[in-house]
């Protein structure tokens, strides 16, 4: 497999390895996430702060059929402006690539593209999940069984608010993936830094979530981490002022027949409008508040060499 790696990543890769830590970051924020130029300004920010946590950011993209980890200033420029850009995930990123078309990762294919190139940790807004209404839909996620798979730490503000966060629990347990909280008990629920669901474990550091990586790969047991880091609380929506904002634009989505890849877009549009921008800005601070706990453990997991 053929990779094309920005000149700043290319820089620290040595043999198959990379000689500083590096965190990977998805690029469906950049072009399914709000509108230019604010989609490229904030991939720059967050770009920023894993560099100034001490960490190199990847982010990872199909640009015209070729693996790209790491984009050049020109090439995020590029992306930021690009229109019919493909989302894609485990199921259709080799068909995507295959056409020759340019496609935005998701949380599961960043992480698989993570994974193929030897990046650890992985930073993101929130994981998708099980939907609200899934046992009359089946609406879920890919990303929870790719957590199962592939061994990639992922930093998220727990799942996305939308969805139905006890049965996304229940479905990661059953998929053995370990939930762990950072610096709290509870999941957080991505706008708001709490919620009433308990988190099945907790971890105050970012080198006792390495360590947990490299204790899992010494027992050869397969698949990742989640690490569920509450948004800033300066920050955040509280769960009483947006839980009632979430139903309606559930309701909205039902009413209009929205469905399959269209619904998360949809939901997170509408909510952007029924709180006059506020998600958005909220948005905005929890991915670089993980991007900074990523870069973080980061570092830890490249001061442990791996069994």
């Amino acid at each position: 497999m053929q990779f094309t790696f920005s000149a700043e990543v290319a820089g620290i890769r040595g043999d198959n390895n990379f000689n500083k830590p590096v965190v990977a970051l998805e690029s469906t924020i950049i072009t399914h996430g709000m509108p230019y130029p604010q989609n490229l300004e904030v991939a720059r920010a967050v770009e920023d702060v894993v560099r100034q946590a001490g960490a190199v950011p990847a982010t990872i993209a199909i640009l015209n059929g070729a693996l790209h980890v790491g984009l050049d200033p020109t090439r995020l420029t590029d992306l930021a402006q690009s229109a019919n850009v493909a989302k894609v995930s485990r199921a259709d990123m080799a068909f995507v690539m295959a056409q020759g078309r340019t496609g935005a990762t998701t949380v599961a294919a960043t992480m698989i593209v993570a994974n193929l190139v030897g990046i650890e940790v992985f930073a993101t807004g929130g994981i998708g999940g099980v939907h609200r209404g899934a046992e009359m839909n089946f609406d879920i996620s890919a990303d929870l069984r790719e957590l199962s798979l592939t061994p990639v730490i992922v930093v998220a503000a727990g799942p996305k608010a939308i969805l139905d966060i006890p049965k996304t629990m229940e479905v990661l347990e059953t998929y053995g993936v370990p939930v762990i909280a950072y610096g709290q008990d509870v999941m957080p629920a991505f706008w708001s830094s709490t919620s009433d669901v308990p988190a099945p474990l907790r971890s105050d550091s970012a080198a006792e979530i390495a360590a947990g990586l490299r204790a899992r790969q010494a027992l050869g047991v397969s698949g990742g981490q989640l690490i569920a880091n509450p948004v800033p609380q300066i920050a955040e929506i509280p769960a009483s002022e947006i839980s009632p904002l979430i139903k309606q634009a559930i309701y909205e989505a039902d009413q209009g027949g929205i469905s399959a890849k269209d619904v998360t877009p949809f939901l997170l549009n509408r909510i952007f409008e029924l709180t006059d921008g506020k998600s958005l800005t909220t948005n905005i601070a929890l991915i670089k508040n993980n991007a900074k706990l990523a870069a973080q453990i980061a570092i830890s997991c490249h001061n442990l060499p791996k069994t």
